[in-house]
């Protein structure tokens, strides 16, 4: 009768273990703790000892590289369904690429359209002043550590606990309501972006069954965003274009 208890409350604590909403936590918390132990790196060894842009460049290779490793032994076995969504081949840079070209595109279409209404105008060159703040933060980060978190965690098992389209719009909305306390945000632009990113990142990752091509999506709109010299989730960039933003509120 004891073993049969054991053996039941073993069996119990396995399911709520592998509970989807449960795996999908625990991913947070040890996603979130390996970015604390990199803060902590950051402001305590590397910032004291180094200056300038090198400290922004060693902290984003260090949260991808803790990040990705806390990803690669830890979170990928969370959950009844175990998946890598950050395979390690050729599909990696293959999909990683064309996301990168696929967000230029999209975001200079986006800029293209603002020009043609007229409220977007070049004025000139400027000193490309915030490169590594556009490749490494703007790009690399936000594509990386972003989407792991709101599509390889959140999306992962909202999907496995409610279903895709539930997960798709749950996921874009909490990706596109967190960008509420930047900068200049609104309600409209927090909802804009779940609606245009959230649902097209949640998209490339069901798609594919792997974060790189949203990563690379993200990453390259961001980034060909910022070079445009359009505000970047409302933070103001120097890059090699100057430019305007003025006309109607729309």
């Amino acid at each position: 009768m004891d073993s049969e208890i054991q053996t039941e409350s073993r069996s119990m604590a396995k399911r709520i273990w592998q509970f989807p909403l449960v795996a999908m936590i625990v991913g947070l918390v040890l996603i979130l703790a390996a970015a604390a132990v990199t803060s902590v790196i950051v402001r305590f060894v590397i910032a004291p000892n180094l200056d300038g842009p090198i400290v922004d460049i060693l902290a984003v290779l260090l949260i991808v590289t803790l990040c990705g490793l806390t990803y690669k032994l830890l979170v990928r076995k969370l959950g009844p369904k175990q998946h890598d969504d950050l395979p390690l081949d050729m599909r990696a840079v293959r999909d990683t690429a064309a996301g990168f070209g696929l967000g230029a595109v999209l975001i200079s279409v986006c800029v293209g359209l603002a020009a043609l209404a007229g409220v977007y105008r070049i004025t000139g060159t400027d000193n490309f002043a915030d490169g590594v703040q556009i490749i490494f933060w703007f790009g690399i980060y936000a594509g990386f550590f972003e989407e792991l978190v709101t599509r390889g965690i959140i999306l992962r098992w909202l999907e496995e606990f409610a279903g895709s389209w539930i997960a798709l719009v749950l996921s874009a909305l909490i990706f596109g309501f967190g960008h509420a306390a930047n900068d200049n945000a609104t309600v409209f632009s927090s909802l804009a972006i779940a609606i245009e990113a959230g649902i097209l990142l949640g998209a490339a990752y069901m798609l594919t069954r792997s974060l790189w091509l949203a990563i690379g999506i993200h990453a390259g709109w961001n980034v060909v965003q910022a070079l445009w010299d359009v505000p970047v989730s409302g933070n103001p960039t120097s890059g090699p274009i100057a430019a305007t933003l003025d006309g109607p509120w729309l």
